[in-house]
C-alpha cells in the first residue's frame, strides 16, 4: 500500500500559485505520442488523428467522497486518478493524458499538497498516462480535487451503456463488494480512535478489503484482452455506484430487462468474512456499495465460448426483453434491483 511521508510543512504563500506549481510539476515526463505538449503553456496540445477522444471528470470533495482522518494523501491522490481512468476504460478505450484540479484551505502545507501529487503521478506511471496540466486555487470548505482525464479508441471500438440486447450475457471482471467494506472497517476504526486516541487497529485481518477502497485498481487490462479475443461488448459501465445502479444504468438506457444470479456474482472470501462480522449481506454489499471500479459489460452469446474459461471474466445474468431488472436469488425467488448505491447529493438529514 501507498504511504504518506509528510516530516516538515511549507506554508503554501511561501510559494504562491506559479511556485507550487512548478514545484508539483517538475519531475513529469511524457509517454504518449499523442501529448504533443503538456504542461507548461496555456494549453495542453494533444493529437489524436484518427481516433475519437474519450473525456470524463470525477469530482472529489473531502467530507463528500473521503474523510482525512483515515485516507492518506498519497493513497487520496492516487484514487482520484484512477477513478478517472476507470471511465476511460469503460468506453473500451485508452486512458492517455490527465489534468488536475485542486482546490485546499490554508491548513495544507506544501508537503500535504506534494503528498496527493505523488499519488497522481504513481498512477499517471503505471497506467501510461500523462499529467498535462491543471490548475490550483485556495478554498475555504477544505480539500476538493477535480481530475479530469482524456483517452482514445479507435473509431468503431467505442461501447456506449446503450446497446445491450435480449439475450446478450451480462459479465463482470473482478470481484465486488470489498471497497465497502473496507470503508466500513475504517469508519468502525476511525470512531474507536475518537474516543480511545492510544488505540492502535490491526487492519491485517482486512487488508484486502482496505486496500480495495484505498488503492482501488482500473481495469486498464480488459479492452487489451476484449481486442484479443475478438469480442466487442454491446453495453459497458464501471461499476462505482454499487451493480444494481449499473445494471439498471444499462437496462433504462438500452431499453431492455435483466436478470443476474446471486451465486453467480463474484464475491472475495475476506469480503464474506468482513460482511459476516458487520452482520449485513456480502450480497449487499456487492449490490449497493460501489468503488469496485470493476467493469459491468454485456456480450452477445456467440461470443461466449471465447471468454468461458478466462479468470478475469464471471458470467452473472442476461438481458431480457421484458422490462424490469431483477435478482434472482437462490431459491429462484425475483427481486426487483433498486439503486441503492452512492449517492452524493441524497439529503443527509
Amino acid at each position: 500500500m501507498l504511504q504518506d511521508k509528510n516530516t516538515s510543512k511549507t506554508d503554501l504563500s511561501q510559494l504562491g500559485e506559479f511556485g507550487l506549481i512548478e514545484t508539483l510539476t517538475k519531475d513529469i515526463q511524457i509517454k504518449n505520442p499523442s501529448t504533443l505538449k503538456g504542461v507548461g503553456d496555456d494549453a495542453a496540445v494533444l493529437n489524436f488523428k484518427s481516433k475519437n477522444t474519450l473525456v470524463s471528470t470525477d469530482l472529489l470533495v473531502e467530507g463528500i467522497h473521503f474523510d482525512l482522518a483515515y485516507f492518506p494523501l498519497k493513497h487520496l491522490g492516487y484514487k482520484s486518478a484512477i477513478v478517472n481512468f476507470s471511465d476511460i476504460y469503460a468506453m473500451n478505450g485508452t486512458a492517455s493524458q490527465l489534468l488536475v484540479g485542486l482546490a485546499v484551505s490554508n491548513r495544507f502545507p506544501l508537503e500535504a499538497i506534494a503528498e496527493i501529487y505523488e499519488g497522481i503521478k504513481l498512477a499517471c506511471r503505471l497506467y501510461d498516462v500523462d499529467l498535462v496540466g491543471g490548475d490550483t486555487t485556495s478554498s475555504r470548505s477544505g480539500l476538493i480535487l477535480n481530475p479530469t482525464v482524456l483517452g482514445h479508441v479507435a473509431q468503431g471500438k467505442e461501447v456506449y451503456r446503450n446497446g445491450a440486447q435480449p439475450n446478450d450475457l451480462i459479465v463482470v471482471t473482478g470481484d465486488l463488494g470489498a471497497a465497502y467494506m473496507g470503508l466500513l472497517v475504517l469508519q468502525r476504526e476511525n470512531e474507536v480512535f475518537k474516543v480511545n486516541p492510544q488505540h492502535q487497529p490491526d487492519l491485517s485481518p482486512y487488508s484486502y478489503v482496505v486496500e480495495r477502497q484505498l488503492k482501488p485498481e482500473a481495469r486498464k487490462d480488459v479492452p487489451v484482452i476484449l481486442e484479443e479475443l475478438k469480442v466487442q461488448p454491446t453495453a459497458m459501465i464501471d461499476i462505482s455506484d454499487g451493480l444494481s445502479s449499473e445494471v439498471l444504468h444499462i437496462t433504462k438506457q438500452s431499453g431492455v430487462g435483466a436478470h443476474i444470479y446471486a451465486e453467480k456474482i463474484p464475491i472475495d472470501p475476506q469480503t464474506v468474512l468482513t460482511a459476516e462480522e458487520f452482520n449485513i449481506s456480502e450480497l449487499t454489499a456487492a449490490l449497493n456499495g460501489g468503488e469496485d471500479y470493476e467493469l459491468l459489460f454485456t456480450i452477445s452469446q456467440k461470443d461466449y465460448e471465447k471468454i468461458r474459461y478466462r479468470k478475469e471474466f464471471a458470467v452473472i445474468g442476461h438481458i431480457t426483453e421484458e422490462p424490469g431488472a431483477y435478482l434472482i436469488t437462490q431459491d429462484n425467488q425475483k427481486v426487483a434491483l433498486k439503486a441503492q448505491g452512492w449517492n452524493a447529493l441524497k439529503n443527509k438529514s
